[in-house]
């Protein structure tokens, strides 16, 4: 065999070889499997105050399904507007809105006080539970829950003269206190109860 033919011969052997590789190195899968891990972590512990001034945890509500929202009683139109379409999805259950807990948390313990809190739920469905605590720990249940919030004052305003700039999301629990889904702001009632009752 000539020299000229080795040549030939190992050049076309090597781009045998450089092409199967690239096959071979492409032929994986196109999608990477999310580990469990990977997902985001929402809730977990938290110690509150109820409306009536009880301490609450997380464990009181275990067997049901927890409807929560974090906003506060002063607040101008978000959250009277998520309570009522929490409390108008409540109504289109009927009576399976009794396996639902729904929970407006308070991101403005310094003004929502425990009786504040029961004033404001009352406009609202008569099953919401209104939770407030100190400072530190309604910080704690905020960050379980990734929930934004801070406080916006004017220069020279009065020191009560405030609004919470937060996060407008409602988070829908399991009965074993494991987030399921979350809702937007704006999302119609209807729309609420039918993706809650998937999981009653």
């Amino acid at each position: 065999m000539s020299r000229l033919t080795l040549i030939i011969s190992a050049l076309a052997v090597g781009l045998v070889i450089a092409v199967a590789g690239r096959f071979y190195l492409t032929m994986g899968p196109t999608e990477t499997p999310v580990s469990e891990a990977a997902k985001p972590v929402i809730g977990g512990p938290f110690t509150l105050v109820n409306q009536d001034g009880k301490p609450v945890t997380e464990a009181d509500f275990k067997g049901k399904l927890m409807l929560i929202f974090f906003g506060y009683t002063f607040c101008p139109d978000v959250c009277p507007t998520n309570l009522s379409t929490v409390s108008d999805a409540l109504d289109i259950l009927g009576d399976d809105a009794k396996q639902v807990v729904p929970i407006f948390v308070s991101i403005d313990p310094e003004r929502d006080t425990p009786k504040a809190m029961k004033e404001y739920i009352a406009h609202f469905h008569p099953s919401m539970v209104g939770l407030t605590g100190t400072p530190e720990q309604v910080a704690a249940a905020a960050k379980a829950y990734r929930v934004y919030f801070a406080k916006v004052q004017e220069k020279g305003a009065d020191p009560d003269d405030y609004l919470m700039d937060h996060s407008a999301i409602t988070y829908l629990m399991g009965r074993d206190g494991q987030f399921l889904v979350h809702f937007g702001h704006g999302i119609e009632p209807a729309v609420m109860a039918k993706r809650i009752r998937e999981f009653l």
